[in-house]
């Protein structure tokens, strides 16, 4: 009697060996890559912008017709998942910025000499080969190729299944560059479809893979750290807060929120609570609500919020644990800087806080006492980004504790090796 096929290890075997055959490939580019001169690198990346404008028609209507397979997205999903021309555009200033940052590779990051005369030297060099997996936003693609080619590291691409045509698009001006550089184009490879199988292949290749780098929702990233055999830079939730402190300038103040919140609200750098101190709060909060209200933002407040604006919704514990990537704002009002920061340990997720001050002991107060990837006085939360950083573009924003936090550019695609220079020492 013949067996009856499993179809799910079907499914795993044909993924594994997917996997397996773009790892050879990029192990091999890798040997290329690690020792190519800066010139053929910006190369690719020019080339690589170039054709994305000259290919701007393909690319918006492959993602209008991701769009339209995709009806039933949220409003900030929607969003995440557009392109428009100032959106490609973008993109390819991004790679052009990228290919104008010096060369991370093989730079001295430190040397010394010992007593007995050893000259120790500690040297950046490459990752290695990457995974990528990446949810909606079609341009992380673009980011994340253009930042591990500068790097020396080859890159296996995985986006989300809504943004499979965009994915491709983008990728097809990625090769025409590297072409023309005359780089293996298994420097950038793409996933073969939107099977969570393949995922899964690639979060159980170590010794393939030398590190996954998930970029997406709560579900993606909890899956990737429990279930990945290979070192992973997590990006994890953008809980973001924005502290009004007592001494806040309140122009400044409503300003400032204005931006961090509604700038663009499915961004990980959108501010999702509103911690306001009780000294000022009677007099200013009732100001910050109506001018988000005005740009169409919807809240949830606590009880001393709502003793000032009783129409505000309630908030539950749980909301101010929420990151809404969407046009709501949550409202807690604080006493002084370590009321703030207790309530950011408690609700955030490490990643990005801002105070607006005057007060600058205040300031170095809030900032010292964080333990986010990023502080910062007096700026939208929204500035959390690798161009704005001027890293030319990001991989993520990293909110662990080891290797990298924060913004994720070149320098941060880099590890390092030693090199030690001696004159026949040997050791007694």
């Amino acid at each position: 009697m013949n067996a009856i096929a499993d179809p799910a290890k079907d499914t795993a075997a044909i993924a594994r060996a997917a996997l397996e055959e773009a790892a050879r490939a990029a192990r091999a580019a890798a040997t290329t890559l690690a020792g190519t001169p800066r010139p053929v690198k910006d190369r690719a990346l020019l080339q690589a912008a170039a054709a994305l404008r000259a290919r701007q028609a393909e690319i918006l209507a492959a993602n209008a017709a991701d769009l339209a397979a995709a009806p039933d997205l949220t409003d900030a999903f929607r969003d995440r998942l557009t392109l428009t021309p100032a959106r490609v555009e973008a993109m390819a200033q991004g790679l052009e910025e990228v290919a104008a940052l010096p060369d991370p590779v093989a730079r001295v990051l430190a040397e010394w000499t010992r007593p007995n005369g050893l000259l120790i030297r500690r040297v950046a060099q490459p990752i290695g080969v990457v995974g990528m997996i990446y949810e909606s936003r079609p341009n992380v693609g673009a980011d994340a190729a253009a930042l591990c080619l500068k790097a020396g590291s080859p890159v296996i691409l995985r986006g989300g299944r809504e943004s499979l045509r965009s994915a491709a698009a983008i990728h097809a001006c990625i090769l025409e560059g590297l072409r023309a550089a005359g780089l293996p184009e298994a420097c950038v490879q793409v996933a073969p479809n939107t099977d969570r199988a393949f995922v899964g292949a690639m979060l159980a290749a170590a010794g393939m893979i030398d590190l996954i780098i998930p970029r997406g929702g709560k579900g993606l990233v909890t899956r990737v750290m429990q279930e990945a055999r290979v070192p992973v830079l997590a990006h994890a939730e953008g809980l973001c807060h924005t502290y009004i402190h007592a001494a806040a300038d309140p122009a400044m103040a409503r300003s400032v929120l204005a931006n961090a919140k509604m700038r663009r609200t499915g961004v990980c750098g959108s501010t999702e609570t509103l911690l306001i101190d009780r000294a000022i709060a009677p007099s200013l909060l009732p100001e910050l609500v109506a001018d988000l209200r005005a740009l169409g933002c919807d809240f949830r407040a606590d009880a001393a919020a709502r003793a000032i604006l009783p129409a505000l919704p309630p908030a539950t514990e749980a909301d101010f644990s929420t990151e809404w990537l969407d046009a709501i704002l949550n409202i807690a009002v604080v006493d002084g800087v370590e009321s703030a920061l207790d309530h950011i340990r408690r609700h955030g997720s490490e990643h990005t806080e801002a105070i607006v001050t005057g007060d600058e002991a205040a300031a170095r107060q809030f900032l010292d006492g964080l333990g986010s990837a990023v502080g910062m006085w007096n700026a939208s939360t929204q500035f959390c980004d690798g161009g704005e950083f001027g890293f030319g573009a990001e991989i993520g924003i990293a909110t662990g504790r080891l290797h990298a936090r924060g913004p994720v550019g070149l320098e941060q695609l880099c590890t390092w090796r030693y090199h030690v220079i001696g004159t026949g020492q040997i050791r007694p």
